[in-house]
């Protein structure tokens, strides 16, 4: 009954609230900014690499890897197959979809949130997030509340949850794999595992992800490219399948909520979580001279997320000729494709995928539990004693969320995901017009041949009302910092 009405609520949410504001909201960033995310794409790989001004700031490539440790995880794997053995191939192209679209809306929350940031309390470095704007800018206290409440929930529980599930279940094509034991074992080692790593602190899970992020990415790419070349002739097809199936509008109306259209969006969301307003709480600490270059690293960040990772998962799975169902709907759905080029090494490989992608997605997530519940205490972390005791709490989740039904899990994640999207989406659109001047200024500065650097009365802004952005903020390092 409890899974039954989780399905319930989560149909629901997604179809048709979730996925006309995700729509709506995507067009209409991306018309408002040209198509940014497109226009720019080239330029924002040259944003990247750029150095922190401030010595001990955080550059955009170490917020692009926490960012991106949260977005690619178990989801990037285990979303893609649910997604095209529950909705059908088609899921995929809406996935890509949403990416474009998404990567517009991922653009003005992060570009919002580095507007309204503030500047930590030892003058170095800064932080910010949705729940600034919203209450800071739109006045709004208890939505910002509620909004942070969502995002603890989400990250702390239930994509905890999700992940921890995933990870188990790909221990389910082994011989000694066991229904009452295996479980438990799995959920136990990740449980102490992510409880050691995250009692290290925040600076850890910086280092941590900076090194694992891009090369598990790399290397499930290069597996999933193996895998699509080795089957060449089965491509032409196999593209053919997936654009049939996503504009068959006959299937999709006769049952929207387990269309490919629904799972395709809704996995989608999952796995880039563009609109969601997490990823800003990342970006919003990278120490950069103009809000827009972090708000392109989020095009980046959302592009490896579904339009590489996700993509790779899909193109593998339906190039490899395996017969899909709902039986196999998740890792095994992977893990038999992998098999047909990489034998009994395919699903060992992909078991340790999912292990390293949930790793970092782990820790990534608690990261963003940590700006939550520092919000919601005044922005200062609350006493030791008591975040060790929530740490524990949320490997206790990891623990538990092995142990749960995989419908269960999928609904609890999609239901707090959905709510802080609902909540964010909105105040992003109220708030778009100061973004959209906000490019204007970069892109006038960047034609007249200039490294854009950002002053807030140059689009309309009241200096006073910035924390971090003030009209003379660059005259304000000391020059021992500038010269280093």
């Amino acid at each position: 009954m409890i899974v039954d009405l989780l399905n319930n609520i989560d149909g629901y949410l997604y179809f048709p609230i979730l996925v006309i504001v995700l729509a709506v909201a995507g067009i209409y960033f991306s018309v408002r900014t040209k198509f940014v995310q497109i226009r720019l794409f080239p330029n924002a790989w040259k944003v990247i690499m750029e150095k922190p001004k401030e010595k001990g700031g955080v550059s955009s490539f170490q917020a692009l890897m926490v960012s991106t440790a949260s977005r690619v995880g178990t989801g990037n794997i285990i979303g893609v197959s649910t997604a095209i053995c529950l909705g059908g191939p088609g899921a995929a192209f809406w996935m890509w979809v949403l990416a474009i679209l998404g990567s517009a809306s991922a653009f003005v929350e992060t570009t919002l949130a580095q507007i309204y940031k503030k500047r930590n309390p030892n003058g170095v470095g800064c932080y910010g997030g949705p729940e600034h704007y919203i209450k800071n800018v739109l006045g709004k206290k208890g939505l910002a509340v509620v909004f942070t409440v969502f995002l603890i929930l989400t990250y702390g529980f239930g994509f905890n949850m999700l992940c921890s599930y995933n990870v188990q279940s790909s221990f389910s094509v082994y011989d000694f794999y066991s229904e009452s034991t295996t479980p438990i074992i799995v959920g136990l080692v990740l449980a102490v595992v992510v409880l050691v790593c995250i009692l290290g602190g925040g600076s850890r899970i910086v280092k941590i992800t900076e090194i694992i992020v891009p090369v598990m990415g790399v290397a499930y790419i290069a597996v999933a490219l193996v895998i699509v070349f080795s089957h060449i002739s089965n491509v032409p097809a196999m593209f053919s399948l997936i654009f049939e199936d996503a504009f068959n509008f006959k299937a999709i109306g006769s049952g929207i909520a387990g269309s490919c259209m629904v799972y395709g969006i809704k996995r989608g969301l999952y796995s880039n979580e563009a609109g969601v307003g997490s990823a800003p709480h990342a970006a919003a600490a990278a120490d950069i001279t103009h809000p827009v270059k972090q708000g392109l690293v989020a095009v980046v960040s959302v592009s490896i997320d579904t339009l590489f990772l996700c993509t790779a998962t899909a193109l593998l799975c339906l190039a490899s000729g395996v017969t899909r169902n709902t039986d196999v709907a998740g890792a095994e759905y992977v893990q038999m494709a992998l098999s047909t080029r990489l034998h009994a090494v395919g699903p060992i490989f992909l078991t340790v995928a999912l292990a390293l992608f949930a790793f970092t997605t782990l820790v990534g997530n608690l990261y963003y539990v940590d700006t939550g519940l520092k919000y919601l205490h005044n922005n200062k972390m609350p006493e030791k004693k008591a975040i060790v005791i929530f740490r524990i709490i949320s490997a206790a989740v990891i623990f538990l969320g092995a142990l749960m039904p995989m419908d269960a899990c999928w609904a609890v994640a999609d239901i707090m995901m959905g709510g802080m999207a609902i909540i964010n989406i909105p105040c992003c659109i109220i708030l778009g017009g100061v973004v959209f001047k906000c490019c204007k200024d970069y892109e006038k500065q960047r034609k007249a041949g200039k490294d854009p650097v950002f002053h807030a009365s140059d689009i309309g802004l009241d200096p006073d009302k910035l924390d971090y952005w003030k009209d003379d903020w660059e005259h304000n390092i000391p020059d021992e910092l500038k010269a280093e």
